[in-house]
């Protein structure tokens, strides 16, 4: 098999780039793992930024999302006895918009581009040569090679593109938070109008949703938390008890919980993010703890410099965009990097009673003043794909 474009891994940025190459008329063939159901069911992340709302309009995948999505202008930062709005388009002009990644997936699937699902043994090869392939087996259990011009990693984590970059060339930086996140889903409409963050003696909580009908709620534990030990009335009332019920009349309403999991915390780099005729984009480059809603964010970034990058490449045999891929895309990381760890680190507690005060003290300036709180709207709302 060949292709001009061989893309490993069929999540959100994956398939993103091969619509967003398809539109440039490049050829891509997208090949993954798991089934298409597996991918399509992953709840992840919720929010995006301006930013991506507009790439994703721009694509022409905008229509479901403006009919569906939920346009929210900030969000309120909160500790006991304390609960304030930050409204970022009054702040920055800006806005974040609710649309699950499982509906964008769902929009891009429906674009209808070739993928090859529950492939085994991928390998790249060759992909400081001008003629890189990948080799895999398909799901009929038939050897397969595709030969590529370019061979894009958005394969994750644990997938072989990210190990494709030799460790002679290659840095890594990781931070392991001691603490991981307990999310839920539940059927029950959201108890507020914009997603809650709250600081507590008792540790980090969040109110997001999903739609007009289905909750996503947050509560920080320790890493290693069993599942088992954390009953649906144990978890509505520590969120009832760290999100505030009752204060100043507010309630939380609880509701059936359809889904339940523990996310560890960790930040993760890995430069450069190119490699011969090898590029990597999203979690297979980077990792962020969910605290500053960036890591679906900064896919969808990494795909808007990469699509146009391969296609001069591919067809004008200009390399100058591909050759600034990694530095153009990693000052966007580390900058989302810094502010996921500042929102993590503001937010969730860790017994340390000096701590505890400056974290109260962050959350006091950056509700009282102007400049911090711009700060904190421009980071979450979106810089601009190619800050």
């Amino acid at each position: 098999m060949r292709t001009e474009v061989a893309i490993i891994g069929a999540g959100p940025a994956g398939l993103l780039l091969a619509h967003l190459l398809s539109r440039a008329g490049v050829e891509s063939l997208v090949i993954e793992t798991r089934s298409q159901e597996y991918v399509g069911s992953r709840i992840r992340a919720g929010i995006l930024e301006q930013s991506s709302v507009e790439l994703l309009e721009s694509a022409g995948l905008g229509a479901r999302l403006r009919a569906e999505g939920y346009q929210h202008r900030g969000i309120y930062l909160q500790w006991p006895g304390e609960r304030h709005h930050l409204d970022f388009v009054d702040l920055t002009g800006r806005s974040v918009w609710v649309y699950g990644q499982t509906e964008v997936q769902k929009d891009l699937v429906a674009a209808a581009h070739p993928v090859l699902y529950e492939v085994s043994g991928t390998a790249l090869h060759d992909v400081e040569t001008e003629h890189p392939y990948v080799s895999f087996t398909d799901v009929d259990g038939v050897a397969q090679r595709l030969d590529a011009d370019v061979v894009v990693g958005c394969d994750g984590s644990f997938g072989p593109s990210r190990g494709a970059v030799p460790e002679s060339v290659r840095q890594t930086w990781e931070k392991v938070y001691p603490y991981s996140w307990l999310g839920i889903l539940a059927d029950v409409a959201p108890s507020t109008d914009d997603l809650i963050y709250a600081w507590h003696p008792h540790g980090f909580a969040m109110h997001s949703m999903r739609s007009s009908t289905v909750s996503r709620l947050y509560l920080q534990v320790p890493n290693g938390t069993d599942l088992a030990d954390w009953s649906d009335d144990r978890i509505w009332d520590e969120l009832a008890t760290r999100l505030g019920h009752g204060q100043d009349g507010w309630k939380l309403t609880p509701g059936p919980v359809t889904d339940k999991s523990v996310l560890p915390m960790r930040s993760f780099v890995q430069t450069p993010m190119s490699y011969g005729r090898l590029f990597l984009a999203g979690d297979a480059a980077h990792i962020v703890p969910p605290t500053g809603a960036k890591g679906l964010n900064l896919a969808i970034a990494d795909v808007g410099l990469l699509a146009p990058a391969l296609t001069a490449l591919l067809r004008a045999g200009d390399r100058t965009l591909a050759d600034r891929y990694s530095d153009d895309a990693l000052r966007r990381v580390w900058r989302c990097t810094h502010f996921s760890w500042w929102m993590t680190t503001m937010l969730h507690t860790s017994g340390d009673r000096f701590d505890e005060q400056l974290q109260l003290s962050q959350l006091r300036w950056v509700t009282s003043s102007e400049a911090g709180a711009t700060g904190l709207a421009e980071n979450y709302a979106g810089l601009p794909i190619g800050f």
